[in-house]
Protein backbone atom coordinates (compact mmCIF):
# COMPACT_ATOMS: atom_id res chain seq x y z
CA UNK A 1 0.00 0.00 0.00
CA UNK A 2 2.83 2.44 0.67
CA UNK A 3 4.30 1.59 -2.71
CA UNK A 4 1.31 2.43 -4.82
CA UNK A 5 0.54 5.78 -2.28
CA UNK A 6 4.17 6.89 -3.05
CA UNK A 7 3.61 6.18 -7.23
CA UNK A 8 0.33 8.03 -6.72
CA UNK A 9 2.01 11.23 -5.26
CA UNK A 10 4.50 10.97 -7.32
CA UNK A 11 2.20 10.93 -10.70
CA UNK A 12 0.11 14.02 -8.43
CA UNK A 13 3.19 15.99 -8.39
CA UNK A 14 4.46 15.32 -11.51
CA UNK A 15 0.87 16.23 -13.47
CA UNK A 16 0.68 19.73 -10.76
CA UNK A 17 4.00 20.41 -12.42
CA UNK A 18 3.53 20.14 -15.54
CA UNK A 19 0.30 22.06 -15.46
CA UNK A 20 1.62 24.89 -13.75
CA UNK A 21 3.13 26.23 -17.26
CA UNK A 22 -0.59 26.08 -18.60
CA UNK A 23 -1.74 27.90 -15.47
CA UNK A 24 0.37 30.78 -15.79
CA UNK A 25 -0.34 31.19 -19.75
CA UNK A 26 -4.04 31.30 -19.36
CA UNK A 27 -4.46 33.88 -16.43
CA UNK A 28 -6.58 37.06 -17.54
CA UNK A 29 -6.85 35.22 -20.99
CA UNK A 30 -10.82 35.15 -22.30
CA UNK A 31 -11.84 31.78 -23.32
CA UNK A 32 -15.68 31.00 -24.62
CA UNK A 33 -17.33 27.84 -23.41
CA UNK A 34 -20.40 26.67 -24.84
CA UNK A 35 -22.90 23.42 -23.79
CA UNK A 36 -26.64 22.89 -25.36
CA UNK A 37 -29.26 21.76 -23.22
CA UNK A 38 -28.78 18.31 -22.55
CA UNK A 39 -25.63 18.93 -20.55
CA UNK A 40 -27.92 20.10 -17.99
CA UNK A 41 -29.84 17.06 -17.64
CA UNK A 42 -26.49 14.88 -17.83
CA UNK A 43 -24.53 13.63 -14.64
CA UNK A 44 -21.53 15.67 -15.62
CA UNK A 45 -22.87 19.24 -15.65
CA UNK A 46 -22.52 19.80 -11.77
CA UNK A 47 -18.74 18.02 -11.62
CA UNK A 48 -18.24 21.04 -14.90
CA UNK A 49 -19.84 23.70 -12.87
CA UNK A 50 -17.26 23.12 -10.11
CA UNK A 51 -14.29 22.98 -12.94
CA UNK A 52 -15.81 26.13 -14.56
CA UNK A 53 -15.59 27.56 -10.73
CA UNK A 54 -11.61 26.21 -10.96
CA UNK A 55 -11.09 27.85 -13.75
CA UNK A 56 -12.38 31.14 -13.42
CA UNK A 57 -10.58 31.13 -9.35
CA UNK A 58 -7.27 30.85 -11.52
CA UNK A 59 -7.82 34.21 -13.51
CA UNK A 60 -9.71 33.25 -16.49
CA UNK A 61 -11.84 35.32 -17.96
CA UNK A 62 -15.08 33.71 -18.86
CA UNK A 63 -18.11 33.38 -21.09
CA UNK A 64 -20.50 30.45 -21.03
CA UNK A 65 -22.89 30.23 -23.38
CA UNK A 66 -25.88 27.55 -22.95
CA UNK A 67 -27.97 25.90 -25.45
CA UNK A 68 -31.55 24.81 -24.31
CA UNK A 69 -33.21 23.00 -27.49
CA UNK A 70 -34.43 19.49 -25.19
CA UNK A 71 -36.15 22.54 -22.82
CA UNK A 72 -37.75 24.20 -25.42
CA UNK A 73 -38.60 21.27 -27.43
CA UNK A 74 -40.36 19.88 -23.74
CA UNK A 75 -42.65 23.35 -23.61
CA UNK A 76 -43.81 22.87 -26.99
CA UNK A 77 -44.66 19.24 -26.77
CA UNK A 78 -46.61 20.10 -23.27
CA UNK A 79 -48.96 23.21 -25.04
CA UNK A 80 -49.23 20.32 -28.23
CA UNK A 81 -47.49 22.65 -30.19
CA UNK A 82 -45.04 22.19 -33.03
CA UNK A 83 -42.31 23.95 -34.64
CA UNK A 84 -40.36 22.74 -38.09
CA UNK A 85 -36.86 22.78 -38.94
CA UNK A 86 -35.17 23.87 -41.83
CA UNK A 87 -31.85 22.64 -42.50
CA UNK A 88 -31.58 22.33 -38.82
CA UNK A 89 -32.36 25.45 -38.34
CA UNK A 90 -36.10 26.05 -36.28
CA UNK A 91 -38.71 28.42 -37.84
CA UNK A 92 -39.98 30.23 -34.73
CA UNK A 93 -43.59 31.35 -34.20
CA UNK A 94 -44.90 33.09 -31.91
CA UNK A 95 -45.88 29.90 -29.79
CA UNK A 96 -42.24 28.94 -30.30
CA UNK A 97 -40.77 31.99 -29.05
CA UNK A 98 -43.15 31.95 -25.89
CA UNK A 99 -41.91 28.62 -25.36
CA UNK A 100 -38.07 29.51 -26.17
CA UNK A 101 -38.23 32.53 -23.91
CA UNK A 102 -39.47 30.45 -20.98
CA UNK A 103 -37.06 27.80 -21.16
CA UNK A 104 -34.27 30.02 -21.84
CA UNK A 105 -34.60 32.14 -18.71
CA UNK A 106 -35.41 28.18 -16.32
CA UNK A 107 -32.01 26.90 -17.94
CA UNK A 108 -30.03 30.24 -17.21
CA UNK A 109 -31.48 30.65 -13.14
CA UNK A 110 -30.66 26.77 -12.82
CA UNK A 111 -26.97 27.44 -14.03
CA UNK A 112 -27.23 30.63 -11.76
CA UNK A 113 -27.96 28.58 -8.91
CA UNK A 114 -25.50 25.99 -9.37
CA UNK A 115 -22.45 28.95 -9.73
CA UNK A 116 -24.21 30.26 -6.47
CA UNK A 117 -24.02 27.30 -4.04
CA UNK A 118 -21.30 26.05 -1.73
CA UNK A 119 -20.84 22.73 -1.75
CA UNK A 120 -18.00 20.64 0.83
CA UNK A 121 -14.74 20.09 -1.19
CA UNK A 122 -15.22 21.59 -4.09
CA UNK A 123 -14.25 24.79 -5.81
CA UNK A 124 -17.26 26.35 -5.01
CA UNK A 125 -17.02 26.18 -1.39
CA UNK A 126 -15.15 29.01 -0.27
CA UNK A 127 -15.74 31.20 -3.15
CA UNK A 128 -18.50 33.77 -4.25
CA UNK A 129 -18.93 33.57 -8.10
CA UNK A 130 -20.57 36.22 -9.61
CA UNK A 131 -22.55 35.77 -12.57
CA UNK A 132 -23.72 38.12 -15.02
CA UNK A 133 -26.24 37.62 -18.00
CA UNK A 134 -28.44 41.10 -19.81
CA UNK A 135 -28.86 42.27 -23.38
CA UNK A 136 -25.32 41.86 -24.69
CA UNK A 137 -26.25 40.22 -27.39
CA UNK A 138 -27.99 42.69 -30.57
CA UNK A 139 -29.63 40.14 -32.92
CA UNK A 140 -31.82 40.34 -36.40
CA UNK A 141 -33.94 38.21 -38.03
CA UNK A 142 -33.10 35.46 -40.34
CA UNK A 143 -35.55 36.32 -42.81
CA UNK A 144 -37.36 34.88 -45.29
CA UNK A 145 -34.59 32.38 -47.10
CA UNK A 146 -35.50 30.10 -50.21
CA UNK A 147 -39.19 31.13 -49.43
CA UNK A 148 -39.45 30.09 -46.07
CA UNK A 149 -40.22 33.26 -43.77
CA UNK A 150 -38.33 32.14 -40.05
CA UNK A 151 -40.21 34.36 -37.92
CA UNK A 152 -38.68 35.09 -34.76
CA UNK A 153 -35.43 33.35 -35.44
CA UNK A 154 -32.69 35.22 -35.78
CA UNK A 155 -29.18 35.49 -36.68
CA UNK A 156 -26.48 37.95 -34.38
CA UNK A 157 -26.06 41.09 -35.42
CA UNK A 158 -23.47 42.77 -32.73
CA UNK A 159 -22.11 41.67 -29.18
CA UNK A 160 -21.52 44.24 -27.09
CA UNK A 161 -18.13 43.87 -26.16
CA UNK A 162 -17.50 46.95 -24.04
CA UNK A 163 -19.78 45.75 -21.39
CA UNK A 164 -18.61 42.71 -21.58
CA UNK A 165 -15.28 43.44 -20.96
CA UNK A 166 -15.97 45.65 -18.49
CA UNK A 167 -17.84 42.66 -16.29
CA UNK A 168 -15.10 39.97 -17.06
CA UNK A 169 -12.76 42.83 -15.53
CA UNK A 170 -14.18 42.25 -11.92
CA UNK A 171 -14.03 38.89 -12.08
CA UNK A 172 -17.36 37.75 -13.05
CA UNK A 173 -18.44 35.52 -15.57
CA UNK A 174 -20.82 36.30 -18.56
CA UNK A 175 -23.55 34.06 -19.47
CA UNK A 176 -24.99 33.98 -22.58
CA UNK A 177 -28.48 32.69 -23.74
CA UNK A 178 -29.23 31.35 -27.16
CA UNK A 179 -31.83 35.02 -27.11
CA UNK A 180 -31.32 38.30 -28.88
CA UNK A 181 -32.70 41.46 -28.37
CA UNK A 182 -33.43 43.85 -31.81
CA UNK A 183 -32.92 47.64 -31.44
CA UNK A 184 -36.96 47.89 -32.09
CA UNK A 185 -37.04 45.52 -28.96
CA UNK A 186 -38.01 42.37 -30.86
CA UNK A 187 -36.66 38.61 -29.32
CA UNK A 188 -34.68 36.47 -31.57
CA UNK A 189 -34.53 33.13 -30.98
CA UNK A 190 -30.54 32.23 -31.77
CA UNK A 191 -28.62 28.99 -32.15
CA UNK A 192 -26.02 28.65 -28.95
CA UNK A 193 -23.34 27.81 -32.07
CA UNK A 194 -23.94 31.60 -33.16
CA UNK A 195 -24.07 33.16 -29.96
CA UNK A 196 -20.78 31.69 -28.89
CA UNK A 197 -18.74 32.18 -32.51
CA UNK A 198 -20.05 35.52 -32.93
CA UNK A 199 -18.91 36.57 -28.97
CA UNK A 200 -15.45 34.53 -29.77
CA UNK A 201 -14.69 36.64 -32.14
CA UNK A 202 -15.59 39.89 -30.99
CA UNK A 203 -14.36 39.84 -27.80
CA UNK A 204 -10.89 38.44 -29.42
CA UNK A 205 -11.11 35.00 -27.22
CA UNK A 206 -8.33 32.70 -26.87
CA UNK A 207 -10.34 29.91 -26.86
CA UNK A 208 -13.53 29.01 -28.11
CA UNK A 209 -14.82 25.46 -26.14
CA UNK A 210 -17.32 23.20 -26.86
CA UNK A 211 -18.75 20.41 -24.61
CA UNK A 212 -20.74 17.82 -27.19
CA UNK A 213 -22.96 14.64 -26.53
CA UNK A 214 -19.86 12.72 -28.62
CA UNK A 215 -16.02 11.83 -28.22
CA UNK A 216 -15.40 14.58 -30.51
CA UNK A 217 -13.95 14.99 -34.15
CA UNK A 218 -14.04 11.59 -35.69
CA UNK A 219 -12.44 9.59 -38.42
CA UNK A 220 -14.54 7.42 -41.09
CA UNK A 221 -13.53 4.84 -39.07
CA UNK A 222 -14.87 6.38 -35.58
CA UNK A 223 -11.23 7.57 -34.04
CA UNK A 224 -10.97 10.47 -32.59
CA UNK A 225 -9.41 13.15 -34.73
CA UNK A 226 -7.12 14.66 -31.91
CA UNK A 227 -5.86 18.00 -34.06
CA UNK A 228 -7.39 19.88 -37.22
CA UNK A 229 -5.86 22.91 -39.22
CA UNK A 230 -8.29 25.50 -40.75
CA UNK A 231 -7.70 23.37 -44.19
CA UNK A 232 -8.16 20.23 -42.59
CA UNK A 233 -11.31 20.98 -41.04
CA UNK A 234 -12.30 22.50 -43.88
CA UNK A 235 -11.88 19.51 -45.84
CA UNK A 236 -13.38 17.29 -43.56
CA UNK A 237 -16.63 18.94 -43.27
CA UNK A 238 -16.87 18.96 -47.14
CA UNK A 239 -15.83 14.93 -47.31
CA UNK A 240 -17.52 13.83 -44.47
CA UNK A 241 -21.49 14.38 -44.83
CA UNK A 242 -22.13 11.64 -42.26
CA UNK A 243 -21.13 13.82 -39.13
CA UNK A 244 -23.17 14.09 -36.71
CA UNK A 245 -25.27 17.99 -37.40
CA UNK A 246 -23.88 19.00 -33.21
CA UNK A 247 -20.66 18.00 -34.58
CA UNK A 248 -21.15 19.73 -38.43
CA UNK A 249 -22.04 23.09 -36.32
CA UNK A 250 -19.17 22.87 -33.98
CA UNK A 251 -17.06 22.35 -36.97
CA UNK A 252 -18.50 25.40 -38.94
CA UNK A 253 -18.26 27.61 -35.95
CA UNK A 254 -14.12 26.63 -35.37
CA UNK A 255 -13.31 27.49 -38.79
CA UNK A 256 -14.96 30.78 -38.57
CA UNK A 257 -13.71 31.65 -35.22
CA UNK A 258 -10.30 30.46 -36.46
CA UNK A 259 -10.92 32.83 -39.81
CA UNK A 260 -11.37 35.49 -37.60
CA UNK A 261 -8.15 35.58 -35.44
CA UNK A 262 -9.57 33.22 -32.63
CA UNK A 263 -6.36 30.59 -32.42
CA UNK A 264 -7.92 27.32 -31.09
CA UNK A 265 -11.24 25.74 -30.55
CA UNK A 266 -11.87 22.78 -28.58
CA UNK A 267 -14.45 20.24 -29.15
CA UNK A 268 -14.73 18.36 -26.28
CA UNK A 269 -16.45 15.34 -25.33
CA UNK A 270 -18.74 16.60 -22.30
CA UNK A 271 -19.56 12.81 -20.35
CA UNK A 272 -15.24 12.50 -20.02
CA UNK A 273 -15.07 13.09 -15.80
CA UNK A 274 -12.99 16.53 -16.31
CA UNK A 275 -13.05 16.52 -19.92
CA UNK A 276 -12.43 20.68 -19.44
CA UNK A 277 -10.02 20.68 -17.37
CA UNK A 278 -7.85 17.22 -19.13
CA UNK A 279 -8.04 19.50 -22.62
CA UNK A 280 -6.59 22.78 -20.90
CA UNK A 281 -4.04 21.41 -18.72
CA UNK A 282 -2.56 18.13 -20.05
CA UNK A 283 -0.44 18.22 -23.61
CA UNK A 284 -2.17 16.47 -25.37
CA UNK A 285 -5.82 16.92 -24.00
CA UNK A 286 -8.92 14.73 -24.33
CA UNK A 287 -10.88 15.88 -27.44
CA UNK A 288 -10.22 17.84 -30.97
CA UNK A 289 -8.16 21.02 -31.13
CA UNK A 290 -9.03 23.14 -34.67
CA UNK A 291 -6.56 25.88 -34.92
CA UNK A 292 -5.62 28.35 -37.88
CA UNK A 293 -2.10 27.19 -37.29
CA UNK A 294 -0.35 23.64 -36.72
CA UNK A 295 -0.25 22.83 -32.70
CA UNK A 296 2.71 20.97 -33.81
CA UNK A 297 5.51 22.36 -35.87
CA UNK A 298 8.64 20.94 -37.45
CA UNK A 299 11.38 23.85 -37.32
CA UNK A 300 15.32 25.08 -37.21
CA UNK A 301 16.25 25.20 -33.55
CA UNK A 302 16.98 28.73 -31.98
CA UNK A 303 18.65 29.47 -29.07
CA UNK A 304 15.98 29.93 -27.12
CA UNK A 305 15.36 26.11 -27.79
CA UNK A 306 18.86 25.24 -25.67
CA UNK A 307 16.98 24.29 -22.52
CA UNK A 308 14.16 21.84 -23.91
CA UNK A 309 16.90 20.34 -26.17
CA UNK A 310 19.01 19.64 -23.09
CA UNK A 311 16.18 18.07 -21.38
CA UNK A 312 15.38 16.07 -23.82
CA UNK A 313 18.52 14.45 -24.43
CA UNK A 314 20.57 14.68 -21.15
CA UNK A 315 18.16 11.07 -20.19
CA UNK A 316 19.81 9.46 -23.31
CA UNK A 317 22.99 10.60 -22.64
CA UNK A 318 22.97 9.25 -18.96
CA UNK A 319 22.34 6.23 -20.84
CA UNK A 320 25.08 6.65 -22.90
CA UNK A 321 22.89 6.47 -26.28
CA UNK A 322 23.92 9.97 -27.66
CA UNK A 323 27.46 11.15 -27.26
CA UNK A 324 27.24 13.59 -24.44
CA UNK A 325 27.40 17.37 -25.40
CA UNK A 326 28.15 20.21 -23.26
CA UNK A 327 25.71 23.46 -23.19
CA UNK A 328 28.13 25.66 -24.66
CA UNK A 329 28.96 22.89 -27.46
CA UNK A 330 24.98 22.68 -28.17
CA UNK A 331 25.02 26.56 -28.37
CA UNK A 332 27.46 26.64 -30.70
CA UNK A 333 25.82 23.95 -32.87
CA UNK A 334 22.51 25.14 -32.60
CA UNK A 335 22.02 25.95 -36.32
CA UNK A 336 22.51 21.98 -36.81
CA UNK A 337 19.03 21.41 -35.19
CA UNK A 338 16.21 20.48 -36.16
CA UNK A 339 13.38 20.44 -33.68
CA UNK A 340 9.95 18.84 -33.30
CA UNK A 341 7.85 21.49 -31.23
CA UNK A 342 4.68 20.87 -29.24
CA UNK A 343 2.45 23.46 -27.60
CA UNK A 344 5.41 24.94 -26.55
CA UNK A 345 7.44 22.07 -25.83
CA UNK A 346 10.94 20.00 -27.46
CA UNK A 347 9.67 16.44 -27.99
CA UNK A 348 11.93 15.83 -30.80
CA UNK A 349 15.33 16.97 -31.89
CA UNK A 350 18.24 15.94 -34.70
CA UNK A 351 21.21 17.05 -36.21
CA UNK A 352 22.34 17.36 -39.69
CA UNK A 353 26.36 18.07 -40.18
CA UNK A 354 27.10 18.38 -43.93
CA UNK A 355 30.42 17.53 -45.79
CA UNK A 356 29.96 19.40 -48.85
CA UNK A 357 32.82 18.43 -50.33
CA UNK A 358 32.29 14.89 -50.33
CA UNK A 359 28.34 15.59 -50.69
CA UNK A 360 27.43 13.51 -47.20
CA UNK A 361 26.05 14.99 -44.16
CA UNK A 362 26.01 13.28 -40.90
CA UNK A 363 22.49 12.83 -39.04
CA UNK A 364 23.05 13.06 -35.22
CA UNK A 365 21.81 13.39 -32.02
CA UNK A 366 18.18 11.97 -33.15
CA UNK A 367 16.05 11.72 -29.86
CA UNK A 368 12.19 11.75 -29.36
CA UNK A 369 10.28 11.97 -26.11
CA UNK A 370 8.88 8.83 -24.42
CA UNK A 371 5.77 9.73 -24.87
CA UNK A 372 6.13 10.37 -28.18
CA UNK A 373 7.86 7.34 -29.41
CA UNK A 374 4.77 5.57 -30.94
CA UNK A 375 3.78 7.93 -32.89
CA UNK A 376 6.01 7.75 -36.04
CA UNK A 377 7.63 11.19 -34.19
CA UNK A 378 10.90 9.58 -35.53
CA UNK A 379 10.01 8.82 -39.05
CA UNK A 380 8.42 12.44 -39.69
CA UNK A 381 11.76 13.91 -38.91
CA UNK A 382 14.05 11.54 -40.65
CA UNK A 383 11.69 12.43 -43.47
CA UNK A 384 11.69 16.49 -43.22
CA UNK A 385 16.35 15.61 -42.52
CA UNK A 386 16.20 14.18 -45.82
CA UNK A 387 14.63 16.48 -47.40
CA UNK A 388 16.76 19.27 -46.34
CA UNK A 389 19.48 17.15 -47.11
CA UNK A 390 18.61 16.72 -50.83
CA UNK A 391 18.00 21.06 -50.31
CA UNK A 392 21.46 21.35 -49.90
CA UNK A 393 23.13 18.61 -52.72
CA UNK A 394 23.84 15.82 -50.32
CA UNK A 395 23.42 12.55 -51.88
CA UNK A 396 24.20 10.23 -48.89
CA UNK A 397 23.29 10.44 -44.77
CA UNK A 398 25.27 8.26 -42.47
CA UNK A 399 24.70 8.18 -38.75
CA UNK A 400 26.88 6.33 -35.65
CA UNK A 401 25.09 4.46 -33.42
CA UNK A 402 25.93 2.03 -30.75
CA UNK A 403 22.16 1.40 -29.52
CA UNK A 404 19.54 2.22 -32.37
CA UNK A 405 21.27 -0.03 -35.27
CA UNK A 406 17.66 -2.14 -35.57
CA UNK A 407 15.82 1.42 -36.24
CA UNK A 408 18.46 2.74 -38.55
CA UNK A 409 18.28 -0.63 -41.05
CA UNK A 410 14.80 -0.53 -40.34
CA UNK A 411 14.52 2.80 -42.71
CA UNK A 412 16.49 2.21 -45.11
CA UNK A 413 20.33 2.31 -43.60
CA UNK A 414 23.28 -0.15 -44.57
CA UNK A 415 26.08 -1.42 -42.71
CA UNK A 416 28.86 1.08 -43.62
CA UNK A 417 32.90 0.67 -43.13
CA UNK A 418 34.59 3.52 -40.68
CA UNK A 419 37.14 4.28 -43.34
CA UNK A 420 34.27 5.26 -45.56
CA UNK A 421 33.88 8.10 -43.26
CA UNK A 422 34.76 12.36 -44.47
CA UNK A 423 38.09 12.57 -43.48
CA UNK A 424 36.88 15.76 -41.18
CA UNK A 425 34.68 13.18 -39.35
CA UNK A 426 37.22 10.18 -39.17
CA UNK A 427 39.92 12.67 -37.44
CA UNK A 428 36.58 12.84 -34.78
CA UNK A 429 35.93 9.15 -34.33
CA UNK A 430 36.13 8.24 -30.69
CA UNK A 431 37.65 4.37 -30.91
CA UNK A 432 36.09 3.73 -27.12
CA UNK A 433 32.74 4.23 -28.21
CA UNK A 434 32.71 1.56 -31.02
CA UNK A 435 30.03 3.40 -32.85
CA UNK A 436 28.66 1.57 -35.63
CA UNK A 437 28.47 3.30 -39.14
CA UNK A 438 25.19 3.68 -41.36
CA UNK A 439 24.55 4.93 -44.75
CA UNK A 440 21.80 5.89 -47.00
CA UNK A 441 21.45 7.21 -49.82
CA UNK A 442 18.86 9.81 -50.13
Amino acid sequence: MKKDNTTHHIEFVHSFRNSSGYINAFRGRTFVIAFDGEMLTDEQFAPLVHDIALLNSLGIKLILVHGARPQIESRLKERNYTSEYINGIRITDDNALTCVKEASSSVRADIEALLSIGITNSPVACARISVISGNFVTAQPYGVRDGVDFMHTGEVRKIDRNAINKVLENNSIILLSPIGYSSTGEIFNLSAEDVATQAAIELKADKLIYLVGAIGVTDKKRKLIRELTLNDAKKLLEDNKKLDAPIQRCLTSAIKACQHEVERTHILNRDIEGALLLELFTRDGCGTLITAESFEDIRPAIIEDLAGLIELITPLENEDILVRRSREKLEMEIEHFTVVERDGMIIACAALYPYFQDKVAELACLAVHPDYQRNNRGDQLLKYIERQSKQLGIKQLFVLTTRTAHWFRERGFVSTDIKTLPVKRKSLYNYQRQSKMFAKTI
